[in-house]
């Protein structure tokens, strides 16, 4: 059995590393994997603060922007969270970071690690590439949000939060254009790849690590499925 994550960089690194939450996070993985000798994961982080600060950076400095630039580094940003990952994985990880989910080999361990791609999309479409790859019939996105709401509650205080929503629906709600650091809970071009393969997509808080053991276990849980 293959789970995939889709590791939010606002969990991992919000702005620099959230170390307690990576020790918390470790350590039920491998409480997991000791339980049930067939389970695997695949981890794909996102870029977080790093990210944000680097691409801020350069669309100050730079006279004119580019899209594809900007994306680059966010991309490198995700390669150093996963490069953490995976060294912190021990040998539960011993494969390199995927950074082209589209020629990745066999999977030979319990854990693979995978970071950005390209530009385009973010690490998001990277994790739905994957589990297709690997035939994983969802994936879980886990971010700062416990769940997806009908608009940003920081905003309107009338947001109400939603248990469950289509493919349809839910690229309606945040639009279908993807723009380097774009913050929408799951990516419009993953989205769009992913309702087409016909992968369903779970976004639960990240730092909630009671309620992933639940989703994790089959049980009761805090989140928004979308599919």
């Amino acid at each position: 059995m293959v789970t995939v994550i889709s590791l939010g960089g606002s969990i991992v690194a919000p702005d620099k590393v959230d170390e307690d939450f990576l020790k918390g996070f470790l350590a039920l993985t491998k409480a997991l994997l000791k339980e049930d000798e067939k389970r695997r994961f695949i981890f794909v982080t996102g870029g977080g603060g790093p990210a944000r600060t680097w691409q801020n950076a350069y669309r100050t400095i730079s006279g004119s922007v580019s899209n594809e630039e900007a994306d680059w580094i966010g991309v490198m940003a995700t390669r150093l969270n996963a490069q953490l990952i995976k060294a912190l994985l021990g040998e539960y990880c011993t494969q390199d970071v995927v950074i082209d989910p589209t020629q990745v080999g066999p999977f030979v361990g319990r854990v693979l690690v995978a970071a950005g791609w390209k530009p385009g999309f973010s690490s998001d479409y990277d994790a739905v590439l994957l589990a297709e790859r690997f035939q994983a019939d969802r994936v879980i996105n886990l971010s700062n949000i416990e769940q997806v709401y009908t608009d940003d509650p920081r905003k309107n205080p009338e947001a109400k939060p939603i248990d469950r929503i289509s493919w349809t629906d839910f690229i309606r709600l945040i639009g279908d254009e993807w723009v380097p650091g774009k913050n929408v809970p799951f990516d419009p071009v993953a989205s769009k790849h992913a309702a087409k393969i016909g992968v369903t997509v779970i976004c639960a808080a990240g730092r909630d690590l009671a309620n992933l053991r639940k989703l994790l276990s089959g049980s009761a849980f805090i989140g928004t499925t979308i599919g």
